[in-house]
């Protein structure tokens, strides 16, 4: 696929009106993203839930109700564990979490959710699913579903990509001891 910086007629068109025009991957995420962002929080905070902040999502979209090991949130939001540590004190300041023992493993921490926590997690799953049904209905559930089905396999393979690339970068070098 090439980038075509001319219009019909050949005539060159800045980089800004040719993304406002036919928008990248990246572009039309990043509108999705910060749309539906904006209108689940806003949303949350008229039902009770005004402290919470878009970057919480990286620990209460993935978190279940009873507790996920924060190196899980991190790797399941794609998230570097400091960030998640930092959010987690966040949260646990706002009691929407607390820290456990792992019965599992009695050395490791769970994040669990409290009530106000629980409460949080019921409401955006509702919002969420509104937002989606809504639509679905726009543009039919079978055409919705198709896209959100591309969209996944879209997103699965970037990842899986970007997850080859770095983990090539990681492998020692033969014969260098590195």
């Amino acid at each position: 696929m090439t980038v075509n910086n001319s219009d019909e007629e050949g005539v060159a068109v800045r980089r800004s009106e040719r993304k406002l025009k036919d928008p990248d991957l990246g572009i039309l995420s990043t509108r999705l993203l910060f749309s539906i962002q904006k209108e689940l929080f806003e949303t949350l905070a008229e039902q009770g839930h005004p402290q919470l902040r878009p970057q919480h999502g990286a620990v209460l979209g993935f978190l279940d109700s009873e507790g996920t090991r924060a190196t899980e949130l991190s790797r399941q939001s794609g998230t570097h564990k400091q960030v998640i540590g930092n959010l987690i004190d966040e949260l646990e300041a706002l009691e929407y979490v607390e820290r456990q023992p792992d019965p599992r493993d009695r050395r490791a921490k769970l994040i669990v959710p409290t009530s106000r926590g629980r409460d949080q997690m019921e409401k955006s799953d509702a919002i969420m699913a509104a937002i989606e049904q809504r639509h679905a209905e726009a543009i039919g559930e079978r055409k919705y579903a198709t896209f959100k089905g591309a969209f996944r396999e879209i997103a699965a393979q970037q990842l899986a990509q970007f997850d080859e690339a770095a983990a090539s970068r990681r492998e020692p070098r033969k014969g260098t001891g590195r």
